[in-house]
């Protein structure tokens, strides 16, 4: 039996302990979060799991590995204390604050032979994984854009702007799909709020083939959509994750040319309008399987499908895009080491 440890019990650490909870090979022991409050609902839920308000009680318990959904600014310093307590860890996104605490994390897990995990929820649903499953059989032939929005009212983040809360599931989910990594990024964004960080954006990343990534993330928007389109040279996708029953639309349309006789001018562009069906996909929650990969990998040894690099690769996104709005979009380049990272 695997005994699993859970510090923070707010927004996300509530739906971690229960997906452990449920799973038959994992036991939660353990629980630590500063409020008080937080804390009796933990009490009232599940009282046989311990509870404190001191992380470091929970380190020094006898548990294998800890689950961490805290601040992205404590990432760092929780995890590295709980590697080197010799547990295995599962980080919320973003994995960390920066590139350099990323590398040091992944670093000190292949000391310490831990498994490091970054739970890219998005990556282990079912609409992401069939995805990902066209693109690899070539059923959407070369991927030529992705265009993602993914906005709501709120909820406005203390520690992180927009860009670091919403475009992380993108980033992640691109990471996971495309077939290549990008190696540009711009941003813009402006903050509506007196000393609040940027509540709207948008983010482009550029790639070595013709294919471009666009993302719009708000918190200020009246109506929650989540909504990408991904456009092939054979098919194309709409993925709505609000949509109920049908998440994945495939559309037979696109574009095919072809030129005429020695002048670009006789171009032709031809246009093809096929049938559209939405595939069956998988509908189980995908907390339950991250948790379940997770305590697989610590069980078996597998490297996670979203380990420390995948975390690093996407906070290298993150970083980059920053410095490229606080210069009003201006491009920048991100590292090689950081883009091919363990691909």
């Amino acid at each position: 039996m695997l005994r699993i440890g859970v510090i923070g019990y707010g927004y996300w650490g509530p739906n971690l302990v229960r997906n452990f909870v449920e799973l038959p090979n994992t036991l939660v022991t353990i629980v630590a979060d500063r409020r008080e409050e937080r804390l009796d609902l933990v009490r009232r839920r599940f009282p046989h799991v311990e509870v404190t308000t001191e992380f470091e009680f929970l380190l020094n318990a006898d548990i294998d590995a800890v689950a961490i959904a805290t601040p992205v600014s404590t990432h760092f310093t929780l995890a590295s204390e709980a590697l080197r307590a010799g547990k295995h860890v599962l980080l919320e996104k973003p994995m960390t604050a920066s590139t350099e605490e990323a590398l040091q994390l992944i670093d000190e897990a292949s000391r310490r032979d831990r498994v490091l995990m970054v739970d890219h929820t998005f990556v282990y649903t079912g609409a992401v994984r069939r995805i990902r499953q066209l693109i690899d059989q070539g059923a959407l032939g070369d991927i030529y854009y992705y265009d993602s929005t993914r906005i709501n009212l709120g909820m406005f983040q203390q520690d992180v702007d927009v860009i670091w809360d919403l475009a992380v599931h993108d980033l992640s989910i691109m990471d996971y799909i495309l077939p290549e990594p990008p190696i540009e990024v711009s941003a813009t964004g402006i903050n509506h709020v007196c000393g609040a960080t940027e509540n709207c954006a948008y983010v482009t990343t550029f790639y070595d083939n013709p294919l471009i990534a666009h993302l719009n993330v708000s918190w200020l928007s009246p109506v929650k959509v989540r909504r990408t389109l991904i456009g092939g040279s054979k098919q194309m996708v709409v993925y709505d994750d609000i949509e109920m029953s049908e998440k994945i639309k495939i559309y037979n349309k696109g574009v095919s040319v072809t030129n005429g006789d020695e002048s670009r001018y006789k171009m032709r562009v031809g246009y093809r309008s096929g049938d559209m069906y939405a595939p069956q996909i998988d509908t189980g929650e995908a907390l339950n399987i991250v948790a379940q990969h997770f305590a697989e990998c610590i069980r078996t040894g597998a490297k996670p499908v979203t380990d420390g690099y995948a975390g690093l690769r996407v906070v290298s996104v993150l970083e980059a895009a920053t410095r490229s709005m606080r210069n009003h979009g201006t491009s920048e380049r991100l590292s090689t080491s950081c883009r091919t990272a363990s691909a």
